[in-house]
């Protein structure tokens, strides 16, 4: 899917006040669940720098940050961003494209990014990126939507992504047409092996996944 990055990052400014609320409501409540289980898999210890891109809002950043991380928020969406600001004082907001990230080589310990990398317009080349700021021997965890394994669930879940969720944004967003987005993005999106393959080719070493809630979500982790 062809993406323009002023147009996506204008999208989540739009809906950046209501942005966690309808995350929620549309994952039934399972954002909290996969928040949980990326801190787990990114093991953070405190002290270290973890670089969280794509965060958002900085909710991601929370239970990372509550290990003793030292944790930088990045996105590209200033609306975003500043949304965070006024939710979460004190922690560290910082504007960053994943293509051009402004960050010195080698300066975080491990980084994640969770949903969006779908969103960047060259994912080869924000694998990199990531890959150029982590120290060597440091970590990847990325938490991205996927492909379940079950082929009944499968369809079940192509269905609600097609048809519930579309309907929910209409009713619930403040702009239904980027979730009509989301629901694409997360279509044409690769499965498991596909993304490991991409993270390899980036440079990355011990390419591996976990599934959660069926391979609605895999967490793809790797080493510097």
């Amino acid at each position: 899917m062809d993406k323009d990055p002023f147009d996506v990052a204008s999208m989540f400014d739009g809906v950046a006040k209501r942005y966690d609320l309808v995350n929620d409501l549309l994952s039934l409540g399972q954002t909290r669940r996969w928040r949980v289980r990326v801190t787990e898999a990114l093991a953070p210890q405190a002290g270290e720098r973890i670089l969280d891109l794509a965060a958002g809002t900085g909710t991601s950043s929370l239970a990372l940050a509550a290990t003793g991380a030292q944790v930088v928020s990045a996105d590209f969406s200033l609306g975003m961003l500043r949304q965070g600001a006024s939710q979460y004082a004190g922690m560290n907001f910082c504007a960053a494209d994943a293509l051009n990230l402004p960050f010195a080589d080698a300066s975080f310990d491990a980084a994640t990014i969770s949903f969006g990398l779908r969103n960047v317009q060259d994912v080869p080349r924000a694998l990199t990126e990531m890959r150029r700021v982590v120290k060597p021997g440091g970590r990847l965890l990325i938490c991205e939507f996927s492909t379940p394994t079950n082929s009944i669930f499968r369809t079940v879940y192509q269905t609600y992504l097609v048809t519930f969720l579309r309907w929910a944004a209409r009713r619930f967003a403040s702009n239904p047409a980027a979730y009509e987005y989301l629901a694409d993005s997360i279509l044409a999106w690769p499965d498991q092996s596909g993304l490991a393959a991409q993270i390899q080719a980036a440079g990355w070493q011990k390419v591996s996944w976990l599934n959660v809630t069926g391979g609605i979500v895999a967490l793809h982790r790797a080493q510097n």
